[in-house]
């Protein structure tokens, strides 16, 4: 079919030139006059789809502006929140390593049940969630195992309960509303593409910490993509976090998974690492919650890092164990905080005391 392009067919002006038809142009303008008479003044705008002759919508977003502002005042609302976070948590109560499920269930059950700890997640990514944004093999579905849904139901995620087992529709539902929760506590701060490059190994000389020899203080810490490239570029040395206990969650082997298990080993301080085994759905999920404690003093190991120094199976697309052994977890931390607690009262209180002997 032969379509009419008159409009684009060149004439003879009066001049002798040669042009082409104005009137599309016009009536064009007559049209969006018209449009934009019927559109309430403060909606109307010159908008791409008015120019490109469409229907003009009308939104309440029509005609936008954002208030004025500096690009130095953004970029110091930024550094200087995070370099007080930085100096706060220098010292904290807690460190966390690794934000998966099991990590970030662990802080929300210790900040639940003392919200006066200060605790520190150390977070290797730069999207915190680990492996818990999907199900297994990249599908969305989530499983999880009763009675470990007793903490949907806290948190107020629906799903489909099958018996056994429950299934959210959606794995990142849980790691979403578990996160917000987490960051929502004002008590956690949450340094994310951040490496957690070693631990801080102290020795108890004086028997005032844990009754003499080596304990956990905290953790070596750098930019994630630093440590990825110390083999790329010249010395670049880490920052630290003391700690009272460090609680490590950072999953079984991988690029950085396992990471305080295997420094532990390199350090003498755990015996041979067997690492994880063969997938056995129905002995590794009640291995890894029973098995959850602290390794070394100071040192709480969570959720899949445990396979690694038990040889306990792993458990493949289920999701409930590294729930529950992250709120062990936290019991272990705070039960490991209250006897840290009292052993630095107790040592202050004789130093005192002592002090008071000796003066004359």
């Amino acid at each position: 079919m032969a379509f009419a392009m008159t409009s684009r067919v060149p004439y003879k002006a009066a001049s002798g030139r040669s042009v082409r038809s104005a009137a599309p142009a016009r009536i064009f303008q007559r049209v969006r006059a018209q449009a934009m008479d019927n559109t309430p003044k403060e909606y109307r705008s010159e908008s791409a789809a008015a120019t490109a002759g469409l229907p003009i919508t009308t939104t309440p977003f029509d005609d936008w502006k954002f208030t004025p502002i500096r690009e130095a005042t953004v970029s110091r609302a930024m550094t200087s929140r995070y370099f007080k976070d930085m100096d706060s948590y220098a010292e904290s109560d807690v460190v966390i390593i690794g934000a998966g499920s099991a990590g970030l269930s662990c802080a929300y059950e210790i900040s639940k049940q003392r919200p006066d700890v200060k605790i520190a997640i150390i977070e290797q990514n730069v999207s915190p969630g680990g492996g818990a944004w999907l199900g297994g093999q990249l599908f969305s579905a989530m499983v999880i195992r009763k009675p470990a849904h007793n903490l949907l139901n806290e948190l107020q995620i629906p799903y489909e309960d099958e018996g056994d087992y429950v299934v959210v529709k959606h794995a990142a539902l849980f790691t979403s509303t578990l996160l917000s929760k987490v960051l929502k506590m004002p008590n956690i701060k949450l340094f994310n593409a951040t490496a957690a490059e070693d631990l801080i190994v102290r020795e108890d000389t004086n028997r005032e910490i844990v009754g003499g020899g080596k304990y956990i203080g905290g953790v070596v810490t750098n930019w994630t993509l630093v440590t990825l490239h110390h083999d790329t570029q010249s010395c670049m040395d880490p920052n630290v976090i003391e700690a009272k206990v460090v609680v490590s969650s950072c999953g079984h082997d991988g690029p950085m998974g396992a990471h305080s298990v295997k420094r532990l080993a390199s350090l003498g301080m755990v015996p041979h690492v067997p690492g994880m085994g063969a997938l056995d759905m129905n002995t590794a999920e009640d291995k890894i919650v029973n098995n959850t404690r602290e390794v070394v003093p100071g040192l709480v190991l969570a959720g899949m890092e445990l396979s690694e120094v038990d040889g306990s199976p792993r458990m493949g697309p289920t999701f409930g164990a590294m729930f529950i052994s992250g709120q062990k977890a936290a019991h272990v931390a705070l039960a490991v905080l209250k006897k840290r607690e009292a052993a630095a009262a107790a040592a202050a209180a004789a130093r005192k005391v002592q002090t008071m002997v000796t003066t004359p």
